[in-house]
């Protein structure tokens, strides 16, 4: 069983690392790699995100809660 969580695991953080390396940032320059975007770059409702940023924000979702998980089975 765990060894099953830790697979997923991995794969989840393979998913993730992907994906985010396919989205293209919307502020360019030094200060965009950063973290130094504006509350605009965040996009607000969930209906304006592009469909990478949902799939992001899924794995996202996904990696916490197997982390957690994998916290308590130990």
């Amino acid at each position: 069983m765990i060894i099953l969580f830790r697979i997923i695991h991995i794969l989840v953080c393979v998913a993730l690392i992907s994906v985010v390396m396919m989205q293209h940032r919307k502020s360019g320059g030094f200060t965009g790699s950063f973290g130094g975007g504006t509350q605009a770059d965040m996009g607000g409702a969930w209906q304006r995100m592009s469909g990478l940023t949902k799939i992001t924000a899924v794995l996202i979702g996904l990696f916490m809660i197997l982390s957690i998980i994998q916290v308590l089975i130990r």
